[in-house]
């Protein structure tokens, strides 16, 4: 399970109970509700995304064996790990194809973002995915709503100093090698007005794009029955032969066989035996009565 961990998901547009909470919030939230419907035997890992990259922070493992160490971790999750404040989702879905193929073992790919791209998409950085193998049965999860709100500026003490610009967000002229290679600092970052904030929004739709591009699946995470039921259809990772201990079975089998050979006849059944005995003894007594009378000869 990927966590996007860029600035854009400190955007506060999503609830929790009913309150508004940001996106990376309600990420870590609606992933403790996951793992914990998941059953024992689901092997679990958990990896960041900033700027290009994904990163796992340890490999699948049990979730309820190690149920505490998964929810620690997420509680310790913070935008303040990222490496970088670009961010690049398309980029990094090669970064997570490499990742996957290094475990140990096969695994699916569960990613959470906005879909937000800083900068913004142009012909020059969108990474063509048609190279992209073994992401069919990924699951995409977009996280944010579709009205947007102000991505907060915080300071490595996450105190809130303002907001993203609009123009921090865009790409000067001739820019295009600078922000290819990852090398682009913004100078203009934070918005000297309301109306200078850059709006962030779910990108749904190249989210979407995405997913059909690589043979992945979209679901809103805003719902965790929608997202409980995307991950169940999910194609296997793999699949395993394992030994399971049928005696106990075999053992109530024959102890219900045992009991049934006691158990009284059903009151209906007598009923119907007692009345079946009657009608055959009316029976021989009609015979014997239109029997032919015995003669004797003298």
């Amino acid at each position: 399970m990927v966590i996007d961990i860029t600035q854009s998901m400190n955007t506060v547009d999503m609830k929790i109970n009913g309150k508004p909470v940001s996106r990376i919030a309600y990420t870590k939230q609606i992933l403790r509700e996951t793992i914990s419907s998941l059953p024992c035997g689901t092997k679990v890992g958990l990896g960041m995304f900033s700027g290009v990259n994904v990163v796992t922070l340890y490999l699948p493992i049990d979730v309820c064996e190690n149920f505490s160490s998964i929810q620690d971790t997420l509680d310790h999750i913070d935008w303040r790990s990222a490496w970088t404040a670009d961010s690049r989702v398309r980029e990094s879905m090669l970064s997570s194809a490499r990742v996957v193929s290094n475990f140990p073992e096969p695994a699916q790919v569960v990613y959470f973002s906005d879909g937000e791209e800083a900068p913004k998409l142009h012909a020059f950085n969108t990474r063509d995915l048609s190279t992209l193998q073994n992401a069919d049965g990924w699951l995409l999860v977009g996280i944010g709503s579709m009205q947007g709100a102000a991505i907060p500026k915080f300071t490595e003490k996450n105190q809130l100093i303002g907001y993203w610009s609009h123009e921090s967000m865009q790409l000067a002229p001739g820019a295009a090698p600078i922000a290819a290679a990852g090398l682009l600092k913004r100078k203009r970052d934070v918005a000297e007005s309301v109306n200078d904030r850059y709006i962030a929004k779910l990108s749904e739709t190249s989210m979407m794009a995405m997913a059909k591009e690589i043979g992945a699946t979209y679901v809103r995470g805003d719902n965790l029955q929608a997202l409980l039921s995307a991950m169940r259809k999910q194609k296997p990772a793999r699949r395993e032969w394992t030994p399971i201990s049928i005696d106990w079975l075999l053992g109530t089998l024959a102890g219900l066989i045992l009991l049934f050979a006691y158990v009284p006849q059903h009151p209906l059944k007598k009923l119907k035996k007692r009345f079946s005995g009657k009608k055959q003894t009316q029976s021989s007594h009609q015979l014997s009565n239109h029997s032919p009378s015995s003669i004797t000869l003298d």
